[in-house]
Protein backbone atom coordinates (compact mmCIF):
# COMPACT_ATOMS: atom_id res chain seq x y z
CA UNK A 1 0.00 0.00 0.00
CA UNK A 2 1.29 3.62 -0.27
CA UNK A 3 0.72 5.76 2.20
CA UNK A 4 1.45 9.35 2.58
CA UNK A 5 3.16 11.02 5.67
CA UNK A 6 3.12 14.56 6.84
CA UNK A 7 2.44 16.95 9.64
CA UNK A 8 4.27 19.77 11.71
CA UNK A 9 6.33 20.24 14.12
CA UNK A 10 4.15 18.61 17.26
CA UNK A 11 3.94 15.65 14.87
CA UNK A 12 7.52 15.43 13.35
CA UNK A 13 8.37 12.68 16.08
CA UNK A 14 5.57 10.36 16.17
CA UNK A 15 5.37 10.47 12.27
CA UNK A 16 9.37 9.07 11.91
CA UNK A 17 8.01 6.42 14.45
CA UNK A 18 5.02 5.39 12.46
CA UNK A 19 7.55 5.65 8.94
CA UNK A 20 8.95 3.02 10.41
CA UNK A 21 6.50 1.33 11.43
CA UNK A 22 5.02 1.19 8.13
CA UNK A 23 7.67 0.72 6.31
CA UNK A 24 8.54 -2.92 8.42
CA UNK A 25 5.16 -3.64 7.98
CA UNK A 26 5.75 -3.50 3.89
CA UNK A 27 4.13 -0.13 2.90
CA UNK A 28 5.31 2.59 0.42
CA UNK A 29 5.80 5.79 2.32
CA UNK A 30 5.83 9.30 0.80
CA UNK A 31 7.29 11.23 3.81
CA UNK A 32 5.95 14.99 2.72
CA UNK A 33 7.57 16.59 5.67
CA UNK A 34 8.21 18.33 8.16
CA UNK A 35 11.95 16.90 8.04
CA UNK A 36 12.60 18.24 11.34
CA UNK A 37 10.93 19.66 14.92
CA UNK A 38 11.73 22.99 13.87
CA UNK A 39 8.55 25.12 13.77
CA UNK A 40 7.04 24.27 10.68
CA UNK A 41 3.14 25.32 9.14
CA UNK A 42 1.28 22.37 8.56
CA UNK A 43 -0.65 23.62 5.86
CA UNK A 44 2.78 23.44 3.69
CA UNK A 45 2.64 19.56 4.24
CA UNK A 46 -0.86 18.91 4.71
CA UNK A 47 -2.24 20.30 1.14
CA UNK A 48 0.66 18.01 -1.18
CA UNK A 49 -0.15 15.49 1.44
CA UNK A 50 -4.23 15.26 0.46
CA UNK A 51 -3.76 15.84 -3.16
CA UNK A 52 -1.39 12.89 -3.51
CA UNK A 53 -4.56 10.91 -2.31
CA UNK A 54 -7.17 13.17 -4.07
CA UNK A 55 -4.64 12.30 -7.09
CA UNK A 56 -4.73 8.88 -6.41
CA UNK A 57 -0.78 8.38 -5.86
CA UNK A 58 -1.44 7.45 -2.32
CA UNK A 59 -3.90 4.70 -1.24
CA UNK A 60 -4.05 6.68 2.17
CA UNK A 61 -2.53 9.66 3.99
CA UNK A 62 -1.32 10.27 7.87
CA UNK A 63 -1.16 13.56 9.41
CA UNK A 64 0.18 14.78 12.38
CA UNK A 65 0.12 17.77 14.87
CA UNK A 66 -0.22 18.56 18.17
CA UNK A 67 -3.92 18.72 18.31
CA UNK A 68 -4.85 16.71 15.03
CA UNK A 69 -7.45 19.49 14.24
CA UNK A 70 -5.51 22.25 11.91
CA UNK A 71 -4.36 19.21 9.55
CA UNK A 72 -8.11 18.15 9.18
CA UNK A 73 -9.18 21.38 8.58
CA UNK A 74 -6.45 21.81 5.89
CA UNK A 75 -7.08 18.26 4.54
CA UNK A 76 -10.79 18.59 4.17
CA UNK A 77 -10.55 21.78 1.68
CA UNK A 78 -9.99 18.94 -0.72
CA UNK A 79 -12.79 17.35 -2.90
CA UNK A 80 -11.45 14.00 -3.00
CA UNK A 81 -10.27 13.82 0.62
CA UNK A 82 -12.19 12.29 3.73
CA UNK A 83 -10.16 13.25 6.86
CA UNK A 84 -10.62 11.88 9.84
CA UNK A 85 -9.62 12.78 13.89
CA UNK A 86 -9.09 9.90 15.51
CA UNK A 87 -7.54 9.47 19.32
CA UNK A 88 -9.02 6.14 20.07
CA UNK A 89 -8.16 2.34 18.12
CA UNK A 90 -12.19 2.31 17.59
CA UNK A 91 -12.51 5.79 15.88
CA UNK A 92 -9.66 4.95 13.31
CA UNK A 93 -11.53 1.47 12.21
CA UNK A 94 -14.94 3.81 12.10
CA UNK A 95 -13.85 6.07 10.20
CA UNK A 96 -12.70 3.62 7.51
CA UNK A 97 -15.64 1.65 8.17
CA UNK A 98 -18.87 4.09 8.07
CA UNK A 99 -17.23 7.08 6.14
CA UNK A 100 -14.58 5.76 4.04
CA UNK A 101 -11.99 8.07 5.46
CA UNK A 102 -8.85 8.30 3.33
CA UNK A 103 -6.49 10.77 5.69
CA UNK A 104 -5.92 9.45 9.17
CA UNK A 105 -5.47 12.89 11.59
CA UNK A 106 -3.57 12.58 14.81
CA UNK A 107 -3.34 14.66 17.99
CA UNK A 108 0.05 14.13 19.18
CA UNK A 109 -0.11 16.03 22.07
CA UNK A 110 -3.25 14.19 23.23
CA UNK A 111 -2.52 10.01 22.52
CA UNK A 112 0.30 8.79 23.51
CA UNK A 113 2.93 6.73 20.57
CA UNK A 114 2.08 3.54 21.13
CA UNK A 115 -1.81 4.63 20.98
CA UNK A 116 -1.26 6.30 17.38
CA UNK A 117 0.71 3.55 15.87
CA UNK A 118 -2.46 1.28 17.08
CA UNK A 119 -5.01 3.95 15.61
CA UNK A 120 -3.05 3.72 12.27
CA UNK A 121 -3.10 -0.24 12.09
CA UNK A 122 -6.16 -0.14 12.43
CA UNK A 123 -6.67 2.32 9.85
CA UNK A 124 -5.08 0.88 7.27
CA UNK A 125 -6.44 -2.51 8.10
CA UNK A 126 -9.99 -1.50 8.37
CA UNK A 127 -12.15 -1.91 5.21
CA UNK A 128 -14.97 0.25 3.92
CA UNK A 129 -18.12 -1.33 5.02
CA UNK A 130 -20.29 0.50 1.48
CA UNK A 131 -23.98 -0.20 1.82
CA UNK A 132 -25.84 1.79 3.50
CA UNK A 133 -22.75 4.14 4.28
CA UNK A 134 -21.92 4.34 0.65
CA UNK A 135 -24.63 6.05 0.14
CA UNK A 136 -24.09 8.63 2.74
CA UNK A 137 -20.48 8.84 1.81
CA UNK A 138 -21.43 10.02 -1.89
CA UNK A 139 -23.39 13.34 -0.61
CA UNK A 140 -20.31 14.57 1.33
CA UNK A 141 -18.52 16.15 -1.57
CA UNK A 142 -19.64 19.92 -2.56
CA UNK A 143 -19.74 19.64 -6.11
Amino acid sequence: MKIALGGDHAGFFYKEEIKTMLITLGHQVHDFGPFSDASADYPDFAHPLALSVEKGESDFGILICGSGNGVAITANKHQGVRAALCWLVELGALARQHNNANVLCLPARFITLELAKQITQAFIETAFEGGRHDTRVNKIACT
